[in-house]
């Protein structure tokens, strides 16, 4: 009896490991859905203050403070947990991740907190006009690239 047992838990068990490899590859979906969804939003509103930046958006200070407000929130949230193993370019469909992120986490949560760092006060440094907004942007600006140089796949 205990054979039998033993047998159909065996058997129950295995059958287990492709619903466990499916919710594996559905949390890896949606953190990298969830990342492309910060990235837009990011993208979105440094449009708008790059735009300005360079004159081709009026400026307009309050649309200005709320794009840098924006850009501030996003970066309280916790983005480098949503690179989980397994999401990497070449492991995951539509991820521009490198493995190298794995390898090298820390420096890769120092990159994000460069962007938090870059991002503080974002929302009143560009008050003021047209001319405060430049150097924020070029502060967001730095700290994207020094993650992407080293993180990201060119598309």
């Amino acid at each position: 009896m205990r054979q039998i047992l033993t047998a159909a838990s065996l058997a129950a068990l295995s059958l287990l490991q492709p619903l466990a490899a499916m919710a594996d590859d559905d949390a890896i979906e949606q953190a990298i859905e969830a990342r492309h969804g910060f990235y837009n939003m990011l993208a979105i509103n440094m449009a708008t203050l790059s735009g300005m930046a360079k004159g081709d958006i009026a400026y307009d200070e309050a649309v200005a403070s709320r794009a840098g407000a924006n850009i501030e929130a996003l970066t309280h949230y916790d983005l480098p947990s949503l690179f989980i193993q397994g999401s990497a370019h070449g492991q995951a469909e539509d991820s521009a991740a490198k493995p190298e992120i794995w390898t090298n986490l820390d420096d890769f949560k120092s990159k994000f907190a460069g962007l938090v760092e870059a991002a503080t006060g974002a929302s009143e440094a560009v008050k003021g006009g047209q001319d405060k907004v430049g150097p924020v942007v070029g502060k967001l600006g730095a700290a994207c690239k020094a993650c992407h140089d080293v993180y990201r796949e060119k598309s």
